[in-house]
């Protein structure tokens, strides 16, 4: 519910915007979105005996250094009609139209054994090729038996496991007999 208020706004401020601003805005809704995952913030936000001049001045106060006036009145107005909760998704649903408009975007590549710089560098350049967009990833290691891409913006999820191909070879071997 919250994404689909979210996007109400997002497409208002996108309308109004350019993309530098838009830009600045997610910097400043982004570490507001991290405040967050504060519980004592969340709990003042969240209070029903705080005033609601209170949570704007608590607001204003941490995007003051922004110096912007859309993102003051932005604020003013989500505090008004009770929807300072839609935050973080309002910082979510801006980054992802900003990577959706520049397409640029970022993956994690996850294996138990390390990877190459070279091969990281190749399976980036082939992705950002085969989807006409800028695609950077990032290595994990962890215990995957295999290779697992993933760049959940785009929606794309690639992997090689090491017991699967094995499983596939020798069903392969048992049909050709």
């Amino acid at each position: 519910m919250e994404e689909l208020i979210a996007k109400r706004y997002i497409k208002a401020i996108k309308g109004s915007s350019d993309a530098t601003s838009m830009e600045n805005m997610l910097t400043i809704f982004s570490t507001l979105a991290q405040s967050f995952k504060d519980d004592k913030f969340v709990q003042i936000i969240d209070s029903p005996n705080v005033s609601k001049d209170k949570k704007l001045e608590i607001l204003l106060e941490a995007v003051k250094s922004a110096n912007s006036k859309q993102i003051n009145n932005l604020i003013k107005l989500l505090v008004e009609k009770n929807r300072i909760g839609i935050i973080p998704a309002l910082a979510e649903g801006i980054r992802k139209d900003l990577t959706a408009s520049t397409k640029t975007y970022k993956g994690l590549v996850y294996s138990d054994s390390n990877i190459d710089e070279k091969v990281m560098q190749d399976l980036s350049s082939g992705l950002s090729k085969k989807f006409d967009s800028k695609i950077s990833l990032d290595f994990i290691k962890n215990d995957f038996n295999g290779i697992k891409v993933d760049v959940e913006d785009l929606g794309i999820e690639i992997d090689f496991s090491k017991s699967r191909i094995n499983s596939q070879i020798i069903e392969h071997i048992v049909k050709a007999i």
